[in-house]
């Protein structure tokens, strides 16, 4: 177990394009808006269980939780703009479009949709985090390629393992597709140290 971790961290430092990308530093009121589907919501755990939870309490922030469960990226699309402009935070970490995949929505609509989404918040300065879903296959170990593509398009710092290094571990994962309380914690765990890294606090 320790191994597979170790192997695990040295991917998730390896595998972020977060390096090049330093972001500003959020302010001690600022909100972190996390947005995206059901691995936002968290589906599979609790509430409280829930990474967007966890991850307010490891930054001592608030993290405000709009994942919606089924949603695919070009209803995401449509929402986020409103919820910018009402939560006015000055992060957005998106999870999206593990649901196009799933439904074998055309990759290029996808990226599509997260540009658009990306830009939304960029419009408004607002730093953007991205983390990478992965194919739906046993034994992948990163993500979608549209993930990395799209990171380095709008250079925005991406996590590009975390989720597929979860969802490879049965330990870690409450079905095929969503992770357990165990694998949220992850989540927010890597998601912090990313944030740490970037400058971001």
């Amino acid at each position: 177990m320790k191994k597979t971790f170790l192997v695990y961290l040295s991917l998730v430092l390896l595998g972020c394009t977060e390096p090049n990308v330093n972001l500003k530093e959020l302010s001690s009121n600022a909100v972190i808006l996390a947005f995206g589907d059901s691995l936002t919501y968290g589906t599979g755990a609790s509430d409280e269980e829930a990474y967007p939870s966890i991850l307010a309490k490891l930054t001592s922030h608030e993290v405000a939780n709009e994942g919606i469960p089924g949603e695919i990226s070009r209803d995401g699309v449509n929402r986020l703009p409103g919820l910018l402009d009402e939560i006015q935070p000055e992060m957005l970490i998106l999870i999206h479009g593990g649901n196009d995949i799933l439904r074998k929505i055309p990759r290029t609509e996808t990226a599509n949709n997260l540009g658009k989404m990306i830009a939304e918040a960029k419009q408004r300065d607002i730093a953007v985090i991205l983390l990478g879903v992965p194919e739906p296959k046993l034994f992948t170990s990163s993500s979608a390629d549209i993930y990395q593509t799209i990171a380095e398009q709008y250079n925005i710092a991406a996590d590009l393992y975390t989720l597929p290094e979860i969802l490879r571990d049965r330990d870690l994962k409450s079905d095929m597709v969503h992770p357990n309380a165990k694998g949220y914690s992850q989540m927010a765990e890597n998601i912090y140290g990313l944030l740490k890294r970037t400058g971001a606090l």
